[in-house]
């Protein structure tokens, strides 16, 4: 739900939705995260009981939509947090992939290690998917590497019928095209007519972030300096393209297929 009003606040130019996402997400962090953990029910403004795979899976999946739709640093350092647990406490160091449950989680006869979809898409699928995304955005070779691990392990059931393991396909097609990150900067509201014009565009790979205004603490990727108006820099990895000041030229680079 957060992840699919973030994306049409973003598409469809909708403050209000993308503000409903981000109050969503808001709730959890203040209500559900507790010492670096994620808590799996909240009802009468209690929380409790651990978290699963598929609720770290797809709330990091939603937080990278809604950095896109309106990017907040707080939003940023959750993925991060989110990212850590899921290598820290799910992910099958030896053979690959993310058990359902925490390593700390009560004991249980079976251990399941979901990878095919069933009425949602897996949480190893989205875990992958969202790990690479995010170790592209910042960086950070181990989350790509665990995504690795993860198609590794089923590689072999995904080739056998691939129609089951749609989120696996996804994140493997981005394994052998990591995504680009545009990354855009200017003061308060300056980059509002670039990012119209970006919205009447749609490009799977590519991820867009508007940094608007002075921020700190921001990882090497996303720093960028603040230029005299709008300024956007297209990145794969830790490597850029020159600053881009002209939309239209940005436009054409995002729509080639040359790499960076």
């Amino acid at each position: 739900m957060i992840k699919g009003l973030a994306h049409a606040g973003r598409v469809l130019d909708e403050p209000v939705w993308i503000g409903s996402a981000q109050r969503a997400l808001d709730f959890i962090r203040t209500g559900m995260w507790r010492n670096g953990r994620l808590l799996a029910t909240s009802k009468d403004g209690r929380a409790q009981l651990n978290a699963y795979l598929d609720d770290y899976a797809f709330l990091l999946d939603a937080l990278l939509e809604s950095l896109q739709a309106a990017f907040r640093p707080a939003d940023l350092e959750f993925a991060r947090a989110l990212a850590g647990v899921l290598l820290d406490q799910f992910e099958d160091k030896r053979q690959g992939g993310f058990f359902f449950t925490s390593h700390d989680h009560e004991r249980l006869i079976h251990r399941p290690k979901p990878g095919d979809d069933n009425a949602t898409p897996s949480g190893n699928g989205i875990a992958a998917f969202a790990l690479q995304r995010l170790g592209h955005l910042l960086g950070e070779a181990r989350y790509i590497e665990a995504a690795a691990r993860t198609l590794k392990l089923f590689y072999p059931a995904l080739t056998q019928r691939p129609s089951g393991y749609a989120s696996l396909l996804l994140a493997l097609q981005e394994s052998l095209a990591p995504p680009r990150v545009v990354i855009l900067r200017s003061a308060p509201g300056a980059s509002a007519t670039w990012r119209r014009k970006l919205r009447q565009h749609y490009w799977s790979g590519t991820m867009i972030l508007a940094l608007e205004g002075e921020f700190t603490g921001l990882p090497e990727t996303l720093a960028k300096p603040l230029p005299r108006e709008v300024g956007a820099w297209v990145c794969q990895g830790v490597s850029c393209l020159p600053v881009i000041e002209d939309c239209d030229e940005l436009i054409a680079v995002c729509k080639s297929n040359a790499a960076v």
